[in-house]
């Protein structure tokens, strides 16, 4: 018990800010996860639940309460919408599909961070912080990330080191579950 005093304390002097990218995407009005409290209030959260790292990317899972979804699963009576547009200046647009709706509560969650010298590398760095808060990611399955892949267009560009990509590698199997995946999901517009 004194050992985890004594971490959340270290953790509660960690340095992590929110990165302005996050700021932008994940709001109540956005078609992205959000937090339904402060941005200070999602930072402290972070600082209570941070274990440590020495990967420059951590997806940290913390409590559900005040997180929602922005992804649905699709059905007869949903209504789409698309649009052509990038994410941010800079990244190739792509065909954006979305349904007309509201967002579900969160049934699991991750907190995406990188590190400082992560993000100074692709010079997106926007603080002196140590971590940075890059992404919220609600799931409404308890599968989470395992059950909810990123979207192919996400994989393509983390594969092919894409503006707005983080390198990765994907098997063929990834890319096609998560084609089929979002064949039968979409996010809320």
């Amino acid at each position: 018990m004194f050992g985890d005093t004594l971490a959340s304390q270290r953790n509660n002097t960690m340095q992590i800010d929110v990165n302005p990218f996050c700021k932008k995407r994940h709001l109540p009005n956005s078609e992205y996860s959000h937090f339904d409290g402060s941005w200070d209030d999602l930072v402290r959260l972070v600082q209570d639940h941070f274990d440590g790292s020495d990967e420059g990317i951590i997806a940290l899972d913390v409590p559900t309460a005040g997180f929602f979804s922005g992804v649905t699963k699709l059905g007869a009576e949903c209504k789409l919408q698309a649009e052509f547009a990038a994410r941010r200046e800079g990244e190739e647009p792509y065909v954006q599909i979305r349904v007309i709706g509201e967002k579900s509560p969160a049934v699991s969650v991750q907190v995406i961070l990188y590190s400082h010298e992560t993000l100074a590398n692709t010079g997106d760095e926007s603080s002196d912080a140590e971590w940075e808060i890059i992404s919220i990611n609600a799931w409404t399955t308890t599968k989470g990330k395992e059950g909810e892949p990123l979207t192919p267009v996400a994989m393509a560009r983390n594969f092919l080191e894409m503006a707005g990509g983080t390198k990765r590698e994907y098997t063929a199997k990834q890319f096609t579950e998560a084609i089929i995946f979002w064949s039968q999901h979409a996010m809320i517009g």
